[in-house]
């Protein structure tokens, strides 16, 4: 290496033997598994410096929520009890429609979806540029994760797990440039795909005909295809179009339902073995 790199070889054979190297780790992290295994060693020798480095955070939150004066818990206490009240005769509207449905699901001969396994992850560090947006979480392989996994938040759709180390994992957001997500329009069940442009609060629907049936103001909910999100999760509000003739399709944008610029807490899915079965 000392040779490689002294004085009396020339650049050129320095930047041959650099991209050559570059052109061999890259095709074998593409064609091999060891790139995988390399990676997930990696995760997990960095884990405990993420940990390390959102120790400071963790601290600030233990001292701010001291701070809270015995007022101000005393009218979160009373808005909780009335959000309480309300959810409570929502659930009784939806426990008796559960049993309309199960009435009718068993008139139509047709079993009832299962709920889907599901486990609570917060946020360690962002990872947040026009080239990438990604999260990193504190829930990996001991947890029983694996890449490809679906990621919701309070709100609706998040993104999907893309790299899995023992003890973290990484979350690629929705807005990602290379995210997409099959989607419906839950307003007249048109399927799209809506795919990040590099906007925290901004994703496009690719490739819409200029007949397609879309409104701002529809609602868009996962459609269950690819077999990544579950069907039935919100992702985004249409709030854009442009139906310009002289483009071969409609230029249609939307926000994402959730709070992708301040998510600290979310959910990993996993799919139902019934639906994975039969997308398969």
């Amino acid at each position: 290496m000392k040779l490689l790199f002294g004085r009396t070889i020339s650049l050129q054979l320095r930047l041959f033997v650099a991209v050559l190297l570059s052109v061999v780790l890259i095709v074998g992290d593409r064609y091999t598994q060891g790139g995988t295994t390399i990676r997930t060693s990696l995760n997990t020798l960095v884990s405990p410096l993420i940990y390390l480095a959102n120790l400071p955070y963790e601290l600030f939150s233990i001292g701010a929520k001291n701070l809270h004066t015995r007022e101000q818990l005393l009218t979160e206490n009373e808005a909780l009890k009335k959000k309480q009240l309300l959810q409570s005769e929502q659930l009784q509207q939806l426990s008796f429609l559960s049993r309309e449905n199960d009435k009718l699901r068993a008139l139509l001969g047709s079993s009832a979806k299962q709920s889907n396994r599901k486990i609570i992850a917060q946020v360690l560090s962002v990872h947040s540029n026009p080239y990438s947006h990604q999260v990193v979480i504190n829930r990996g392989t001991t947890d029983g994760l694996s890449e490809g996994q679906a990621v919701i938040d309070e709100m609706g759709v998040v993104g999907q797990i893309t790299q899995v180390g023992s003890t973290t994992s990484r979350v690629l957001l929705m807005t990602d440039t290379t995210h997409a997500t099959p989607v419906r329009i839950l307003r007249n069940d048109v399927r799209t795909v809506v795919e990040g442009i590099g906007k925290i609060n901004v994703v496009k629907l690719s490739h819409v005909p200029h007949s397609l049936d879309v409104r701002i103001g529809d609602i868009l909910v996962t459609s269950g295809l690819g077999g990544t999100f579950p069907e039935g999760y919100p992702v985004a509000v249409v709030t854009e179009i442009n139906r310009d003739e002289g483009r071969p399709f409609a230029q249609v944008y939307a926000e994402p339902i959730a709070q992708l610029d301040r998510i600290r807490l979310l959910v990993v899915l996993w799919r139902n073995q019934q639906e994975s079965i039969s997308n398969e």
